[in-house]
C-alpha cells in the first residue's frame, strides 16, 4: 500500500505532466496551421521563381544531369573515378536554392 502523502504527491505530478503534455501538443498543433495558412496566403500572391520557373528544381549543375562525376584522390590522376553526384544524389535535378524548392519568391 503506498502511503496517502506519496499518493496526493504522484496524482498531483502526473496532473502537471498531463497539463504539460496537452499544452505542448496544443501549441505545436497551433503553430503548424499558422505556418500553412501564412504560406497558403503567400502562394497565393507571390511571383514564380526565375531561377526554377517556378518548379523548384532544375537540372544539377556539378554533374550537369549525368548523375555521376568524375573524381580522383590525387592531384595528378593516373585512374579516374566515376563517383555519385554529391549535390543531387544521383537524382539528376537538384533543388532550386533561390527559392528553396517552393517555386515562388
Amino acid at each position: 500500500m503506498i502511503p496517502k502523502p506519496l499518493r496526493t504527491l504522484g496524482t498531483g505530478a502526473a496532473i502537471i505532466l498531463g497539463g504539460l503534455i496537452t499544452l505542448n501538443l496544443a501549441s505545436s498543433a497551433t503553430m503548424r496551421a499558422l505556418r500553412f495558412t501564412n504560406e497558403a496566403k503567400r502562394r497565393k500572391v507571390a511571383s514564380p521563381c526565375e531561377h526554377c520557373k517556378g518548379k523548384g528544381f532544375y537540372i544539377c549543375k556539378l554533374c550537369k544531369a549525368n548523375a555521376t562525376i568524375d573524381w580522383s584522390p590525387l592531384y595528378d590522376p593516373v585512374a579516374i573515378n566515376p563517383c555519385l553526384c554529391p549535390t543531387c544524389d544521383g537524382n539528376r535535378v537538384q533543388r532550386c536554392l533561390n527559392c528553396l524548392g517552393k517555386g515562388y519568391d
